[in-house]
């Protein structure tokens, strides 16, 4: 396989845009706005360039590469932490239990609360797969580089990792979910509120939204019916964080409804289980399992896919092209992780 995951750099703004053209809206971390995506690639190339030893604002900017043909064919992010330079909100469904003596009768309601309970986790978004290139195993190389890049650079990120997923959008481009409730304290339809909270940030969320809770049975049901369920195009994405350890805990996008995922990030699958190996030599063709790796840190960072063979010394042979889309030699060290 010639793909390889690598930092993402000025030259990839415009193979990045026109992706994010492709993601049909509602995809806050990748919007079709030229002034944020530069904002986006200028933020990574410093996170990329720091050298911080713990948590902080950063964020990581990844594209998925052919490297016989250098096209583009998708792209994912890492946010160290996130609430740090704006807050950052989310819905917490509850329950409001209340007894009436007189009617004998108990009545449970299902609220929604706004909350920063989130603030301070790092994330995984902005995954997105050209296409042209969904298969072949290229959405879990994407998916699981994160991780890698994580376990590589565990200092910078937090204890717990989150990812918020796309929810229902219907066919007019609409949120069911932003029509019920934010839509009617807010002079814009959903596309233009995702569109400026992208290029913005959600400083107006706490300037304009209600701070009290809401009952979730005086919405319609067009918003109660999406609440918590992912958009179509994001139930492959879903099942993927659920294998990696990722619950649907009780926090939904404000947005659209979405669910928010959330895992402790040391018990998140590939962080736990991938195996730092040394490699002891590359061959021109290796019989053995297929493998995730990843190599090199911050700027140098690599993750492709392979055949491994493990040797009696306890050292790893990769093929010449694996090891060349890693940028290892013999010697170095690299992270495995079965597919």
């Amino acid at each position: 396989m010639s793909f390889r995951v690598r930092p993402a750099g000025n030259d990839d703004f415009q193979a990045i845009y026109e992706m994010a053209k492709l993601t049909g809206g509602g995809f806050t971390n990748l919007p079709p706005d030229r002034g944020a995506l530069v904002e986006k690639l200028i933020r990574s190339e410093k996170g990329f360039a720091s050298d911080a030893t713990e948590p902080t604002d950063d964020l990581f900017l990844f594209v998925l590469e052919n490297a016989d043909t250098g096209q583009i064919r998708g792209t994912c992010q890492l946010f160290s932490t996130v609430g740090t330079e704006a807050p950052f909100y989310s819905y917490r469904i509850g329950t409001l239990t209340q007894t009436s003596k007189a009617l004998g009768k108990t009545f449970r309601a299902q609220m929604l609360n706004l909350t920063t309970d989130l603030e301070g986790s790092s994330e995984v978004g902005g995954l997105f797969l050209h296409p042209g290139e969904r298969a072949g195993g290229l959405g879990l190389l994407l998916a699981r580089s994160r991780y890698l890049f994580m376990k590589l650079h565990r200092p910078r990120f937090a204890r717990r990792v989150i990812a918020e997923l796309r929810g229902v959008i219907d066919e007019s481009g609409g949120s069911p979910f932003w029509d019920a409730i934010a839509g009617r304290f807010f002079a814009m339809n959903f596309q233009e509120a995702d569109e400026f909270n992208a290029a913005h940030g959600t400083q107006f969320i706490a300037d304009l939204m209600p701070k009290t809770p809401i009952y979730t049975a005086m919405l319609p049901e067009t918003a109660t019916h999406v609440m918590g369920i992912p958009h179509p195009s994001g139930r492959a994405a879903m099942r993927m964080l659920e294998r990696e350890g990722f619950r649907q805990d009780c926090y939904v996008d404000i947005f659209d409804g979405g669910p928010t995922m959330v895992a402790n990030t040391d018990d998140v699958h590939t962080i736990r289980d991938s195996k730092e190996l040394v490699l002891g030599a590359v061959a021109d063709q290796v019989e053995g399992p297929g493998m995730i790796f990843a190599a090199g840190t911050l700027r140098h960072f690599a993750a492709a896919c392979g055949n491994l063979r493990h040797e009696p010394d306890g050292t790893g042979t990769l093929d010449r092209r694996t090891a060349a889309l890693l940028g290892i030699q013999p010697g170095d060290t690299f992270l495995a992780m079965s597919r």
